[in-house]
């Protein structure tokens, strides 16, 4: 038998209420250690890789692409889901590949991150890339519409202008950026 720490949720019900694309829903009925009661809506994402590749002019590769749900044209990392029984490091590599058309020789974790943790489970592992080839210029333009090198202190002032908005992508190169900086 575990004891609870104090502060924890009491979980009293899980509903599932259904799936969609590659997630699902469900609805979860908790007490909060006060003792009020309340439904959680919780959404389970299945893992995602996020890569930065950096090379060594300090430069990361970043694509641009529009993201309807903002209806805003932004720049992010290169990264998606890890396929079912996908190595991370594998899959890392692979959404490199597929989405900028350069493949890595080298590739490193740095942190895994949960980007809505008061609602959702969807880890994110966010990757380092290093030592490239170019293997075709062939964009999807489902993916992106434009690929290249941006400067880290660019991408820096990318994040503080708001075209660098998603959560793997600002946790990524401020790591990156960190990571130098201590050298």
């Amino acid at each position: 038998m575990t004891s609870r720490q104090a502060g924890s949720w009491t979980i009293h019900d899980e509903q599932d209420l259904g799936s969609f694309g590659r997630g699902s829903l469900k609805k979860v009925s908790v007490d909060l250690p006060d003792g009020v009661s309340f439904d959680q809506y919780v959404i389970l994402l299945p893992e995602a890789v996020i890569v930065a590749a950096v090379n060594d002019q300090d430069e990361v590769l970043m694509a641009r692409r529009h993201r309807f749900i903002l209806d805003s044209w932004v720049w992010e990392l290169p990264g998606g889901y890890v396929e079912d029984g996908e190595d991370l490091n594998a899959a890392a590599s692979r959404e490199l590949e597929e989405e900028t058309g350069w493949r890595a020789g080298r590739v490193e974790h740095l942190v895994t991150f949960q980007p809505m943790v008061g609602s959702a489970d969807a880890a994110n592992h966010v990757y380092m890339a290093t030592d490239f080839e170019k293997i075709t210029d062939d964009l999807d333009i489902n993916e992106a519409t434009e690929v290249r090198w941006i400067p880290l202190d660019e991408a820096a002032e990318l994040i503080k202008s708001g075209e660098i908005v998603g959560a793997a992508s600002v946790v990524a190169i401020d790591r990156i950026i960190a990571r130098r900086a201590v050298g």
